[in-house]
């Protein structure tokens, strides 16, 4: 859904034969018949079904060349809020589904380099949580790892591009409070757009790409100035709630 059929749809639109990994079965399955493309129902914070899953995907194809870590989930509240399950099943899904599905794919990326894996992160692994600490915190781990095995992958003839939207609206993400703000609203990206520049990354070897580009200087000052962006996070958040509370 949302990002992941935008993605699938611009590979396939390049030729690609794309192999869709997702929980729900009933969606998945009909992307991948739109774009004659193979469906493999997966949660890939099971760490056993994504090693059975690839073992299903190699008895079929030799190799591979482009891998796509984008399964996500929001987080909901801030770490004081959610319930311990929650913070973890978002720390799964969003960072260790990434790992998981990284090692268990390793062997047939080796096998179709030069090849590409793209992670999906988020301006979220970058900045400040404004109001879902969880969630920004497992992207802050899923960007640091995309960062970290570059070196580890190089040698192999793999190349990893991680690529960090703003707001999407999605199924998942309405982003409906991000839309409603004047301010806010402009950084709000299309599904589309974010499918766009995983090809960017790809055809230019880019390590990072920011979509929409601005929000690469929100993420300078996060390291430049971290005092002032938690000040302002807090304020964001103190604002919500009398916003909530006067509805």
């Amino acid at each position: 859904m949302g990002i992941g059929a935008a993605i699938a749809r611009a590979l396939a639109g390049r030729g690609f034969r794309c192999v869709l990994l997702a929980r729900r079965r009933e969606p998945l399955e009909a992307l991948a018949a739109e774009l004659g493309g193979e469906a493999e129902v997966c949660d890939v914070a099971d760490r056993e079904a994504v090693d059975a899953t690839a073992v299903r995907v190699a008895e079929r194809h030799p190799a591979i060349h482009v891998l796509v870590l984008n399964a996500g989930m929001p987080g909901g509240g801030g770490f004081l809020d959610l319930a311990a399950e929650r913070i973890e099943q978002v720390t799964a899904v969003n960072y260790l589904g990434s790992v998981w599905a990284l090692r268990a794919f390793l062997p047939l990326l080796e096998r179709g380099a030069p090849s590409d894996v793209v992670t999906i992160a988020s301006i979220a692994g970058t900045t400040v949580p404004m109001t879902t600490g969880p969630y920004a915190a497992s992207k802050h781990a899923q960007l640091a790892f995309s960062r970290s095995v570059a070196g580890e992958l190089g040698p192999r003839g793999i190349r990893i591009h991680a690529v960090n939207p703003g707001p999407v609206p999605t199924d998942a993400f309405p982003q409906t409070r991000t839309l409603a703000n004047p301010v806010t609203r402009h950084a709000v990206v299309s599904p589309e757009r974010v499918a766009r520049a995983v090809l960017r990354a790809i055809d230019h070897d880019r390590r990072e790409i920011f979509v929409p580009w601005p929000l690469r200087a929100a993420a300078a000052l996060q390291g430049l100035a971290p005092g002032t962006m938690s000040r302002l996070a807090a304020r964001l958040r103190v604002s919500r709630r009398e916003e909530r509370g006067n509805e």
